[in-house]
C-alpha cells in the first residue's frame, strides 16, 4: 500500500458524516469526530428516536432522525455505522447503495457473503469501505510495528494472544446479543486481535480451531437486564492455531467466563528479541522488549505518535484517516479488504472445529502502512 502523507489537506472542506447507531459506543466517537476538523457530523440517527435526539442535543448534531432519512440525505456523504453486528452489513450496504462511503464498527459483517457484498458494491461504485478496530493506529501497536520495520528484532518467528475475561453480563448494560449469532468473544473482541497479528504479520494462510460453550447460560448483573437469564449459543472459549503467509505461526485463545489468568495479551518471538505487544483494544502502551542474548532483561520503549494514553479511547481515529485515504486516492489502513480477511479467518477458525481439520484462507490483504511520524489524526483532548 502506498505510503501517503496525512497532511497538507487541511483547507479541504470537512467531509460530512452521518452516524447510525446511538447506543454505548456512540458518545466516544462523537467526542473524537467534533474534534477533527477533517469531519462534521450533520446528522445521527437511531431506530430508537430518543437516542438520536439525545446525542444530537449533547454534541450539537443538527439533525437527528430515523436511519432511511439520514441514508437518503444528500447532504451525508460518509455514513459511520455503529448498528449492532446483525446489521452491520444491512445498513453498509444501503448506504453504499446510496452512494455514501462507510466506516462499519467491528465486525464488517457476520458472514462471508455478506462482507463480499459489501466490498464489492464499494468497488462497482467507487466508494471506500473502512472498518473498526482503529485501536492499531495508536501508539502502541504503531511503536511495534516501527520496530518491526526497522530490523531491531528480526525476523518474527511466532506468535501468542490471550483475550480471557468475564463476560460482558457484568458490565454491558444489553449482554444478550454478545452470546447470540454473530457475537461470542471471538467474533465481538477477535478483530483487535487478529488485526494486530495481521498487521505485524502479515495474512493468514490457514487455520485450525476448537472452541466450546463454557456455560450454557449466564445472569446479568446490571442495568435494565440485571437477574435475568441469558441463553448461550456462541462459542464462549475458542482457541485457534494461526499459520501466515510468511511462514510465522500464532496461537490465538479468546474467551468469556475466565475471570483469572496471568497470560500476556499479545507477544511476538522474532530471531533477535521478543516484543510484548499492548492491549490490542486500546491506543497506547506498555511496549516492551527483550533481546534473546544470555542474561538480557525486559526494557520498556518510549511510545511514539500520537494517542499515547491507553487510559483514553480514541475510536473514531479510523475514520479520520479513511478521510484522508479518500482524499488522497488511495485505500485507508483500515480498510475493508483487511476487515475482511480478519472476518475470514476468525469464520475458518470456528468451520475447523466443526469439521475437524485445517481450513485454508481464500482471502488476502496487504498489510497497512506504517503511519508516518507527522501523522495527525486530531482527536478529543
Amino acid at each position: 500500500m502506498q505510503n501517503v502523507s496525512l497532511l497538507g489537506v487541511m483547507d479541504a472542506a470537512p467531509l460530512r458524516i452521518g452516524l447510525i447507531g446511538c447506543g454505548k459506543i456512540s458518545a466516544t466517537y462523537m467526542r473524537n469526530l467534533n474534534a477533527s476538523p477533517e469531519v462534521e457530523v450533520v446528522a445521527c440517527a437511531d431506530q430508537v428516536p430518543e437516542r438520536a435526539q439525545q446525542l444530537a442535543s449533547e454534541f450539537g448534531v443538527p439533525k437527528a432522525c430515523a436511519p432511511e432519512e439520514l441514508l437518503n440525505d444528500p447532504l451525508v456523504e460518509l455514513v459511520v455505522n455503529l448498528t449492532v453486528p446483525t446489521a452491520h452489513a444491512e445498513i453498509s450496504l444501503r448506504a453504499l447503495g446510496a452512494g455514501k462511503h462507510v466506516h462499519s464498527e467491528k465486525p464488517l459483517a457476520t458472514n462471508r457473503e455478506d462482507g463480499r457484498r459489501i466490498l464489492d458494491m464499494a468497488r462497482t461504485k467507487g466508494l471506500t469501505v473502512s472498518c473498526a478496530p482503529d485501536t492499531f493506529l495508536g501508539a502502541g501497536l504503531q511503536t511495534c510495528l516501527s520496530l518491526s520495520e526497522e530490523g531491531e528484532l528480526g525476523d518474527p518467528l511466532a506468535a501468542s494472544a490471550f483475550m480471557l475475561q468475564g463476560g460482558p453480563e457484568s458490565w454491558h448494560p444489553s449482554p444478550a446479543a454478545f452470546y447470540g449469532p454473530g457475537a461470542g468473544p471471538l467474533l465481538d473482541m477477535g478483530p483487535y486481535y487478529v488485526t494486530a497479528l495481521v498487521c505485524l504479520l502479515g495474512p493468514v494462510r490457514r487455520v485450525s480451531g476448537m472452541s466450546r460453550i463454557l456455560y450454557p447460560e449466564v445472569t446479568a448483573t446490571r442495568g435494565a437486564m440485571a437477574g435475568q437469564t441469558i441463553k448461550v449459543t456462541a462459542p464462549t472459549f475458542v482457541a485457534g492455531l494461526l499459520e501466515f503467509e510468511s511462514g510465522a505461526q500464532a496461537t490465538l485463545v479468546m474467551s468469556f467466563g475466565i475471570t483469572a489468568h496471568e497470560l500476556p495479551h499479545m507477544e511476538v518471538y522474532c530471531s533477535g528479541a521478543t516484543i510484548s505487544i499492548p492491549d490490542p483494544n486500546t491506543f497506547g502502551g506498555p511496549v516492551k522488549v527483550r533481546s534473546n542474548t544470555e542474561k538480557a532483561v525486559w526494557r520498556d520503549v518510549e511510545l511514539r505518535y500520537r494517542h499515547t494514553d491507553a487510559l483514553r479511547d480514541w475510536r473514531g481515529i479510523g475514520v479520520v484517516e479513511a478521510v484522508k485515504a479518500i482524499r488522497g486516492g488511495v485505500q485507508p489502513r483500515a480498510s475493508g479488504q483487511l476487515a475482511y480477511h480478519v472476518l475470514d479467518v476468525m469464520l475458518s477458525i470456528l468451520e475447523s472445529h466443526e469439521n475437524g481439520r485445517r481450513v485454508n484462507i481464500s482471502s488476502t490483504c496487504a498489510k497497512p502502512a506504517l503511519l508516518p511520524l507527522d501523522a495527525d489524526l486530531v482527536a478529543a483532548r
